[in-house]
């Protein structure tokens, strides 16, 4: 492993403390009274509240360090100032504890558990006035510098998106505002629930390994159980099994569950998300775009207090009722062409005079849902019900009860992109079967999306389900809507990447191979050339210029190179 300067220092004070007796990652409890927010929200001069405060956060600046000091510490509720007077620290003759540990060994990072009392300092700034402390936790790795104005303006921020999502910690500590987001989406699940159990609809968890990758159109993940000798899929959807509990007598289900597709990853898709799903008995597709207006309706106010907030460049409106076309009727709304009546042939013609990517293996639903995607979504800022689909490209849904050829379904569209698909359930077995056969048919044509057969599901249809309405809602993308985000990796704690690519450190004889003496190595790795990538990248000028003051400050008894054998190493 490849330490820098500050990490070596940083290990040198856990040795230190450690040496000193003080044990840097204390096993017992820290008792907590208060927060930083708690204080600042509530503290009262005249009242004199907060006199005896227990408090425990991480040092993120230190300003002064003669025999009193004033600090940041940071809970999980904001920052609060804290103030250290060395005589307050260590009353008696020994003061260690402030002159060794709290100016030399205690970095930007470290947490802390401090006890003291509140007060306002002279620029009126509530603060704590510590009168002990102790290390809770002794950072090994320093934090990225944040600079931020009075104004409250960041400067140099930690902003590398590569970085933030794969050091999801550290953006959660140096960008306190990430957290708002989470506990946005927090809001979000915790209303849609306090709304399905005040309806009594039970929650439930279905199985995440299925034997059977069905209920959407989409790749799934495929493993091998070793012990039953079968393949198994990451399920791409929970409709099947939510339906078989509909079945068996719930009236209500529903799941906050993970989902798994193997499929493109890009500013809006990740291949591992979060889907509602709830099924209602004697329902249909109406009554579910109605519920559905209240449930986002309420979500908006829950975390905005209005039904209205900013989605980019436009201010979306979750105020119901939400405009509804058919998909045909869309799509003839925005190129001017009724497709209704054309053949596969005549459809897939107007792809190419569209310029739409297409292939062979699709029909002509599947053409509908590639022009639908091309030519109208753009257009669908605020949230519209497309509904009405062409029944290939429903396999569980209920035909139309009075439009040959369709089904009732909806798909719900905000800012152009999709947020919700919902059915008037299937529930005729023989129906279903002749669906998922055609399904078969898709797949033999190369449709990698296409569903396939469920035996067990159709034999619970058999049993009879009722008339029923079900409905997906992805979490991700309702959160990146209330939230003003435009890629879904800002609204996962950990979205999926790319392996991190490990830095191997150069060998001697990988120096020695550019032309580096042995005896210049320890300079040039103090320098921060761990790698002869890192090396061949850097300005020769300054490599020479430092390495003179490198040669010093290690005490190297050796000529110093030339500025063209400098040259010659970096070129």
């Amino acid at each position: 492993m490849l330490l820098n300067e500050q990490e070596i220092l940083r290990r040198q004070k856990r040795e230190e403390l450690m040496r000193m007796g003080i044990n840097p990652f204390p096993p017992e409890l820290f008792e907590i009274n208060a927060t930083s927010a708690e204080i600042k929200a509530n503290f009262d001069a005249e009242k004199g509240n907060y006199k005896q405060i227990s408090l425990a956060g991480r040092l993120m600046s230190v300003r002064g360090k003669g025999s009193a000091a004033f600090a940041e510490l940071q809970d999980s509720s904001g920052r609060i100032q804290v103030y250290f007077r060395r005589d307050d620290i260590c009353p008696e003759e020994d003061k260690t504890m402030y002159n060794i540990v709290f100016k030399k060994l205690l970095d930007i990072g470290d947490i802390l558990g401090i006890q003291g009392y509140a007060f306002v300092t002279q620029v009126g700034e509530i603060s704590i006035h510590v009168t002990s402390f102790k290390i809770l936790n002794k950072a090994l790795k320093p934090l990225p510098i944040v600079k931020r104005d009075k104004d409250g303006n960041v400067h140099d921020g930690f902003t590398d998106p590569e970085l933030r999502y794969r050091q999801r910690y550290v953006d959660l500590i140096v960008n306190p505002e990430v957290k708002d987001i989470f506990i946005k989406r927090a809001k979000i699940i915790s209303t849609m629930r306090s709304i399905f159990d005040e309806k009594g609809w039970l929650e439930v968890e279905t199985p995440i390994l299925q034997p059977i990758h069905g209920g959407a159109a989409a790749q799934p993940f495929k493993t091998h159980h070793n012990s039953l000798d079968m393949p198994l899929y990451m399920r791409i959807a929970n409709e099947l099994y939510l339906k078989r509990l509909i079945v068996g007598g719930f009236d209500g289900v529903y799941e906050f569950g993970k989902m798994f597709r193997n499929e493109g990853m890009d500013r809006t898709h990740n291949p591992e998300f979060t889907a509602l799903e709830f099924y209602v008995a004697y329902k249909d597709y109406e009554w579910m775009m109605d519920m559905t207006e209240t449930i986002l309706e309420k979500v908006a106010i829950a975390v905005h207090g209005k039904t209205s907030f900013p989605v980019g460049e436009n201010e979306i409106n979750f105020a119901g009722p939400f405009e509804r076309l058919s998909i045909l009727g869309s799509i003839e709304k925005y190129t001017g062409v009724d497709l209704t009546d054309l053949s596969e042939e005549e459809t897939r013609g107007y792809c190419k005079q569209w310029g739409i990517e297409i292939d062979d293996s699709m029909g002509k639903a599947k053409l509908i849902d590639e022009i639908f995607g091309e030519k109208v979504e753009e257009h669908l800022i605020q949230p519209t019900f497309i509904i009405d689909y062409p029944v290939e490209m429903s396999p569980l849904t209920k035909k139309h009860r009075s439009k040959e050829g369709l089904v009732e379904r909806f798909e719900l569209f905000v800012n152009g992109k999709e947020l919700a698909n919902a059915y008037t359930e299937l529930n005729d077995p023989i129906d279903q079967k002749e669906r998922f056969e055609d399904q078969l048919k898709l797949a033999a044509r190369g449709d990698e999306e296409a569903m396939a057969m469920d035996d067990d599901f159709l034999r619970s249809l058999e049993y009879g389900m009722p008339p029923t309405s079900g409905i997906g809602i992805g979490i991700d993308r309702l959160t990146m809507f209330l939230t003003n985000n435009s890629s879904i990796q800002e609204v996962l704690f950990f979205p999926q990447m790319r392996p991190e690519k490990k830095i191997l450190a150069a060998t001697v004889a990988d120096y020695e191979a550019v032309g580096v003496p042995e005896i210049w190595i320890p300079a040039l790795q103090k320098m921060g050339f761990f790698t002869i990538e890192a090396l061949k990248e850097a300005n020769p000028n300054k490599v020479f210029n430092d390495l003179g003051g490198m040669r010093k400050k290690l005490k190297i008894d050796a000529k110093l190179p030339s500025k063209e054998e400098v040259e010659n190493w970096v070129s």
